[in-house]
């Protein structure tokens, strides 16, 4: 069980909502940051992105930047873009994208319910990240970005959330230039609060949906101020960290794609006759975009022309990993065809998020790849099964929108 307890959120002043949100930190690169950040000093990239508000010639892990990103955080508190509850809460937050509509509960869970496994992992972290990330939120001395994390639907929850929602104003209630509408309660009644707590101590496990870097990132955190405060008492803030906790029964995955920079010397008739070597059924689509219908199904795009490629169902592993479309793809076509052994490393190898459709694969073979490949999304079911066997899925699994957005509520250590 993850223990949810209420924290007094930083969070904007209800003028300043829409201008201080922001997309997660890991999204976008230094000049996409500047850019979305241009011309608007209240946007929380300037937190989580401070070396926006540097030289370029700083490096992006410099302490320089980890201070920058601490001072404009007192800065916005000073100034009053940012203020502090006066006592802890819950929140309950909503996203509305393309008609579909998530709720989570915003509230704290433990590092130790991270370490004991109630809080379930399905990536691996690189160090690299985690590093930054840590030195993040430690210069800050906040959780800055939530974690998403996702649990099996609970009636009581959910009555509980409906219930509030229904009988309160929103602190925050608009949509944003993706045309993402959000809107965010305060549950600030100690009734409430202690019912929603209560209905989460029925949720035996929770799951990392978005934000393996940032839990084990405050994890580190968190443990490292227990080394220097070695008679904590187990109740301070550094115990525990901030996430945004969705019922998966309302939680999308989708697809997250392949492209490729060369054909590994083949010509297309010799790729095509490897690809049907390799046990699929190649067919050939037309012009118009072919999106996989089923698992097991991917489609690819060369020269102008889409293919369908699907695989004998006799050729599907059974265990868990190897069955997912990603492993698939990378054991029988991108490794022995393409030569791409480790994905996270190759740079022949890119990867493209489900929201950016095949439109955006269509345009990255035509201009900096040369062909590419979609496949059929990962459910939420097979997700949380994999969490629960203990099983770490491939780099570039799944990707989530929603993405959650970032400035709306902070977590002071």
């Amino acid at each position: 069980m993850a223990i949810v307890r209420p924290f007094a959120a930083v969070r904007p002043a209800a003028d300043k909502a829409e201008k201080v949100l922001a997309l997660p930190y890991d999204v976008m690169n230094r000049s996409e940051a500047a850019e979305m950040a241009a011309g608007n000093s209240c946007s929380f990239l300037h937190i989580s992105r401070a070396e926006i508000d540097l030289p370029e010639e700083n490096d992006v892990y410099s302490e320089a930047v980890y201070q920058k990103a601490a001072d404009n955080l007192e800065r916005f508190l000073a100034e009053g873009v940012l203020m502090q509850d006066e006592k802890p809460c819950l929140y309950i937050y909503r996203q509305i994208m393309d008609g579909r509509e998530q709720t989570g509960v915003v509230g704290c869970v433990s590092i130790d319910a991270y370490e004991n496994g109630s809080i379930r992992r399905h990536e691996l972290t690189r160090v690299e990240k985690e590093a930054d990330r840590i030195r993040h939120f430690d210069t800050c001395n906040a959780d800055t970005e939530p974690v998403f994390l996702a649990y099996r639907d609970n009636a009581e929850v959910t009555a509980l959330t409906k219930d509030w929602t229904a009988r309160h104003d929103p602190c925050y209630d608009f949509t944003d230039q993706r045309d993402v509408r959000h809107t965010l309660w305060a549950v600030s009644e100690a009734a409430a609060v202690e019912a929603l707590t209560g209905a989460f101590e029925q949720v035996p496990r929770m799951y990392i949906a978005d934000g393996h870097h940032r839990s084990a990132s405050a994890y580190r955190v968190g443990k490292l101020r227990r080394e220097q405060h070695p008679g904590f008492s187990g109740d301070e803030e550094f115990n525990y960290f901030m996430a945004v906790i969705f019922p998966a029964g309302e939680l999308a995955v989708m697809d997250y794609n392949r492209v490729v920079a060369d054909l590994a010397g083949n010509t297309p008739e010799q790729l095509f006759e490897k690809i049907r070597q390799a046990g699929f059924m190649l067919t050939e689509q037309g012009e118009k975009p072919y999106r996989p219908a089923r698992p097991h199904e991917f489609s690819m795009y060369l020269d102008g022309q889409w293919y369908s490629m699907a695989l004998d169902p006799d050729l599907v592993p059974r265990d868990e990993i190897r069955a997912l479309d990603v492993s698939i793809l990378q054991e029988r076509v991108l490794e022995p065809v393409f030569h791409i052994e480790d994905p996270r490393t190759d740079e022949r190898i890119d990867f493209v998020g489900g929201i950016r459709g095949l439109g955006e694969l269509v345009r990255r073979a035509e201009s900096d790849m040369r062909i590419a490949f979609a496949v059929y999304p990962v459910s939420m079911e097979e997700l949380m099964h994999i969490a629960d066997c203990d099983k770490i899925m491939p780099p570039k699994s799944t990707w989530f929108e929603p993405k959650l957005g970032s400035g709306l509520f902070i977590h002071r250590l």
